[in-house]
């Protein structure tokens, strides 16, 4: 069967998964009246809830060339990738399955980091993209100015000229409709299905050759176990034949037999009795095989080539929670079971390294960004663990030249109204930030460019919202490494520690949000060494939450009435962990996410000040 393996590529929100679910539709891949959700690859909790696609996915469309007379039917097998840069990881490996890529681009948006990500990385495999400006019904679309733009990004990336000579469709995903000029009939997207067939290559593979594949994705499932997906680069994959694992440096990782062989039909997993040589596969029965070795016949010699992966920029230490309140809401409490947890994840997401920390009971988790480690804690925390989380920490490297200390750096794109333009420049110029472009990006907006060190925007995305009144857009991408930019500030303001055990208390907190701001309500559970609140100084202050009003013979009418609190600041956990200081953690359990101090004892606490004070003096 004729065969076509595509990916969807694009930044975070400019509408990959939409399309497939039109893609699906219109090629018949649902039932008349079959109810679908929408965007019904997303079928993770936390991509529907945040809107956004995690976890790289595989579907399949048949559609009728038109070339061959409508007669002849092709197999489409599509991989939906995630858009946002944490989640490159994914994006990576997942090109190694195709031949060909829709890049999408929003209308109105334009290029924005993680596009330029995607293209590069697809650029460099040889991949010749097929364009899609997407969203052109919106109201403030540019769809020409968005097309040179992603020309200029294919030359500044060093695309070959017959890169360059892309082919380009102008739709709505939305809508359901393609086509090669703005003003076309708008009807449906076989002027997409049918560009696919002509411009995307057939996979080039060795069908006589021994079975290979390399493993691109790993998932779980509750009946088949380890589910390893990837295409079939040669040969032919048979169900029940035995096979072996080989890693990336020739060693025999283990044998086995297929003992599920499963192909894609739309949504759904097919068992299939075999599969040929450039189709998509998922194949159970392995218990070590992983991402991304090379899963082949026995008379297989070498290993198969894989793609090479960015290394991790972002480390967070994982602990147990020793605080009072531990094992009151999760059922996973243990360092063993927190340990058997992120090593599993480790070996299907490529993108994350776990190893064990040199404090007790916890682990180094180091990764792409604050939101891949806080999509993991946050699955974690949904699966009944509780943790401690220390505060993210750029990992540095020597220059293998120079010998000089580098620090990753981010290319960050921020559109912002014109009024907040210098607040936002000013505080990104405290950060290390360097302004490298500044231009209106029409109504009234400006777009800034800036090169930054990672850490310095750790922190930072609420400090931004509240500078730019919820109304400024911030993308950023990793841009490689660059010179340690030395110190950079963090939190200005200290944190109200409660002194007590116990449950807050109305009266207490009144007179404590005297003293800043609030981050608990009346009846919270508190412990000694937790964080209620933030100081409106730059010091720690110990305050008792659970206080109670005195009673005596005489009341005033009306005055307890008096006594209202502010509504307190509420945290995601993505802003908790972006929030706390070295000397802090972030509590996460199934029920509640707490701010405590590492040392929860005051005078622990003072002996581990004077301890970084002698080490910083003698440093």
């Amino acid at each position: 069967m004729d065969i076509r393996n595509i990916a969807i590529i694009a930044h975070v929100d400019h509408g990959k998964t939409t399309l497939v679910d039109q893609l699906l539709r219109q090629s018949g891949a649902f039932r008349d009246h079959q109810a679908v959700a929408e965007r019904a690859l997303d079928r993770n909790d936390l991509e529907r809830e945040r809107g956004i696609t995690i976890l790289a996915k595989c579907t399949s469309v048949m559609w009728r060339s038109a070339a061959a007379g409508g007669e002849e039917m092709t197999r489409i097998n599509i991989v939906d990738t995630p858009g946002h840069a944490d989640f490159g990881g994914e994006v990576e490996r997942i090109l190694n399955m195709v031949d060909g890529a829709l890049v999408l681009v929003d209308a109105a948006e334009g290029v924005l980091p993680q596009t330029k990500f995607v293209v590069g990385k697809a650029l460099a495999r040889g991949i010749h993209p097929i364009v899609v400006v997407n969203k052109v019904d919106r109201a403030d679309a540019r769809a020409d100015e968005v097309h040179t733009e992603v020309f200029d990004l294919f030359a500044a990336l060093g695309a070959s000229d017959s890169q360059l000579d892309f082919p380009m469709l102008y739709a709505s995903g939305r809508q359901g409709w393609a086509d090669t000029s703005l003003d076309g009939p708008r009807k449906d997207l076989s002027a997409l299905f049918d560009l696919v067939l002509r411009h995307v290559p057939a996979p080039k593979v060795a069908p006589e050759a021994p079975f290979a594949m390399v493993a691109s994705i790993l998932d779980y499932d509750n009946f088949l176990g380890r589910v390893l997906t990837g295409r079939v680069e040669q040969g032919r994959a048979k169900l029940n034949m035995p096979v072996k694992v080989l890693h990336a440096d020739g060693r025999v990782v283990e044998t086995g037999r297929l003992t599920k062989l499963m192909s894609f039909r739309g949504l759904d997993r097919v068992p299939v009795e075999e599969a040929e040589a450039g189709d998509i596969i998922a194949v159970a029965g392995l218990a070590e095989g992983t991402v991304p070795d090379t899963i082949g016949a026995p008379e297989l010699a070498a290993p198969l080539p894989a793609i090479p992966v960015d290394p991790p920029t972002l480390a967070m230490t994982f602990r147990i929670n020793d605080g009072p309140l531990a094992g009151r809401e999760g059922k996973k409490v243990t360092s063993r079971q927190i340990r058997e947890r992120l090593f599993r994840e480790a070996e299907g997401n490529v993108a994350i390294k776990v190893t064990d920390s040199n404090e007790t009971e916890a682990f180094e988790v180091a990764g792409r960004g604050e939101l891949q480690l806080g999509v993991l804690i946050e699955t974690m925390r949904r699966e009944g663990f509780e943790l401690c989380i220390g505060r993210p920490r750029v990992l540095t490297r020597r220059n293998p030249d120079t010998g000089a200390r580098e620090e990753p750096m981010e290319e960050a794109l921020v559109d912002v109204d014109e009024p907040f333009t210098g607040v936002v420049v000013e505080k990104l110029s405290r950060r290390k930030g360097e302004l490298r472009d500044m231009r209106p990006s029409g109504g009234g907006k400006v777009r800034l460019t800036f090169a930054i060190p990672s850490r310095g925007l750790i922190g930072y995305h609420n400090e931004f919202l509240t500078d730019t009144r919820g109304t400024g857009i911030m993308n950023r991408m990793f841009a490689g490494y660059g010179t340690w930019k030395g110190p950079i500030e963090g939190r200005r303001n200290g944190s109200l520690i409660s002194t007590e055990h116990g449950e807050a208390v109305h009266y207490a907190l009144f007179y404590i949000q005297e003293r800043g701001t609030l981050f608990v309500d009346p009846g919270d559970k508190v412990y000694q060494g937790m964080i209620l609140g933030e100081n409106s100084r730059g010091s720690d202050l110990e305050v008792n939450p659970i206080k109670e009003k005195k009673l005596t013979n005489i009341r005033a009418a009306g005055k307890d009435d008096a006594m209202l609190l502010t509504p307190p600041r509420r945290m995601s956990l993505e802003q908790a962990i972006a929030y706390v200081e070295d000397d802090e953690l972030v509590e996460v359990t199934p029920g509640a996410i707490r701010l405590r101090k590492r040392h929860l004892d005051p005078h622990e606490r003072k002996r581990s000040e004077r301890r970084a004070e002698a080490d910083s003096e003698a440093a």
